[in-house]
């Protein structure tokens, strides 16, 4: 029997996880590594440091990830509940835009790990920062805006890179170590994004980035799939030499690296997958390949994503390759302030319990009788706002119209309201900025994930927003299900000696695997759904004024 293994899955920057699977894609076992709990020595606070002395800069210790690696496989070694030896592949899954700087000499430190030791005692003079900006950093716009202008404008760089800038892509983040720490991006002779940081370990050498997730850094061109001269030239000096090349995301990367073998007796023929970001994962883990379906992740981000047959360029959004398709294209809307934004409301209305929220969710009307809320706890990335909490009541407000409705700023709702106000107004902004984007109003369905998806009560709000049926998975880490399902794919496609779609794994027998899904809510009232396109039109017409006096 063949097994397939997602080796690494930050949820975001919480935790490390593995997931294995049987060759008849059902899950065998898996293992988590909370970052905060179980390796408190780095001292992180929901994986990450928060300096205090720049503005928006938010960064991951390296090498807590490089010893949360081994931790991880020792458990699944010590659980006996999987035989490293029957491993057909592995793939991985790193959270989108992180990246990790390798000094001057990594290579040998790759190429010559002693399986007698545990990695982080070989890797702690592997990097040129041991800082990794992570995907919330927002300490960039600068460097954005002076990339974004040597290009011609944002929708020019989106027309290229399939993306305008934004603070957290890589692109960004290289300019800004190349103008503010010099010294480092000298002393840098590779530069990795997570999912081919993790791949580099896995295989000893570096490993290429793959097409999907390159594109999550203002720095590929979409269309051709390789580094833009344009794009390069106008974020740092000598970088294509930095970056190595790309490959297709169902590409071997490599075999499993001696070290692994030895250390923990993986078969010697293991392939390794290209690894890419936990949300082309997701992708592939919720099985999305008909365009008109949407995909909601409710994590500590949020995100809304699709695929489509054409690119279309925008300054909201992303355009992506599909990680499974090479002929189509994953589109994308991010939101920062997620589940972390959900919780701090738990905790402040709800006496920190869930079972609370939702009662006074419920207990709440539908419409929240015109109270509007945003909510942003950390910098939100669409709409690109500030920290702040903003609430407004709507006068005259009716439901059928807007006619004659008018909005007025208030201090505090009581604890139903604001529970209302902020699921409400995180989905009607995903709503109303995915028309906007021009993803299909209404989908043909919605297939949830990410941890919040265990909550009815949200996805009931979700159907009735949007105005479609709901749907869930058996097990909302989607994007380490999609990865380890993505090491299966590019198995199959290396022994065919070629691209094959992804659905031969499963054909006609998806719902007896682990990707299978189940309809858990419904659209009940159309008329609500109606007057949830109206609100949705006062919102964005509220945001659109806080972005002119608050935006960045």
């Amino acid at each position: 029997m063949l097994f397939f293994l997602d080796l690494i899955a930050p949820h975001k920057q919480l935790s490390l996880k593995a997931t294995v699977l049987d060759s008849n894609l059902c899950i065998l076992t898996s293992e988590i590594v909370n970052f905060d709990s179980e390796l408190p020595h780095y001292k992180t606070k929901d994986g990450v440091y928060r300096d205090s002395s720049i503005n928006g800069r938010i960064v991951s210790p390296t090498l807590m990830w490089v010893e949360a690696l081994d931790l991880i496989l020792q458990r699944l070694q010590d659980s006996k509940k999987i035989d490293f030896n029957k491993l057909a592949a592995v793939s991985g899954s790193g959270q989108q835009h992180g990246s990790v700087y390798w000094k001057k000499g990594s290579s040998n430190i790759l190429s010559s790990l002693d399986p007698r030791k545990p990695l982080v005692d070989q890797f702690g003079q592997a990097f040129s920062t041991r800082e990794s900006p992570i995907w919330m950093d927002s300490s960039t716009t600068e460097q954005c805006r002076a990339i974004e202008n040597a290009v011609g404008g944002p929708l020019e760089l989106s027309k290229l890179t399939g993306s305008r800038a934004y603070e957290r892509f890589t692109g960004p983040q290289i300019r800004r170590i190349f103008e503010t720490q010099p010294e480092v991006y000298n002393d840098t002779e590779r530069i990795s994004l997570v999912s081919s940081f993790v791949a580099s370990v896995l295989i000893g050498k570096y490993a290429c980035i793959d097409h999907t997730d390159g594109s999550g850094m203002n720095l590929m061109d979409i269309k051709e799939r390789v580094w833009s001269k344009q794009a390069l030239k106008a974020t740092a000096p000598d970088l294509e030499e930095k970056l190595g090349t790309l490959a297709p995301a169902h590409a071997v990367a490599g075999l499993i690296a001696p070290y692994f073998v030895q250390r923990y007796q993986f078969n010697k023929e293991c392939l390794v997958i290209q690894c890419s970001g936990d949300n082309p994962n997701s992708l592939a883990g919720l099985t999305i390949n008909t365009p008109g379906d949407l995909a909601i992740s409710l994590g500590t981000s949020d995100t809304v994503f699709g695929i489509t047959m054409d690119h279309k360029p925008s300054i909201e959004g992303h355009v992506l390759p599909n990680p499974v398709d090479p002929e189509s294209y994953m589109v994308m809307l991010c939101y920062k302030n997620g589940s972390l934004t959900r919780e701090d409301i738990r905790d402040r209305c709800a006496d920190k319990s869930w079972d609370v929220f939702n009662q006074y969710l419920k207990q709440a009307p539908a419409l929240n009788g015109g109270k509007l809320g945003f909510y942003y706890k950390d910098h939100e990335i669409l709409p690109p706002l500030p920290i702040g909490y903003h609430r407004y009541t709507l006068e005259n407000y009716k439901g059928d119209t807007l006619d004659g409705v008018t909005e007025h700023e208030v201090k505090e709702f009581d604890p139903p309201s604001e529970i209302r106000a902020l699921i409400e107004g995180q989905f009607l902004s995903m709503r109303g900025h995915a028309e906007r984007f021009g993803m299909p109003s209404p989908p043909k369905r919605i297939i949830a994930t990410g941890g919040a998806s265990a909550n009815h009560s949200i996805l009931t709000s979700i159907a009735s927003i949007f105005g479609c049926n709901v749907y869930t998975v058996q097990r909302p880490d989607s994007a380490s299900l999609g990865a380890a399902l993505r090491a299966a794919h590019g198995w199959l496609c290396n022994r065919n000696g070629g691209f094959v779609p992804i659905s031969c794994l499963y054909k006609d027998r998806l719902e007896n695997t682990a990707f299978g899904s189940k309809l858990v809510a419904t659209v009940e009232d159309d008329k609500l759904v109606a007057k949830y396109g109206v609100l949705v039109k006062k919102r964005m017409e509220i945001e659109n004024q806080l972005v002119q006096k608050l935006g960045r």
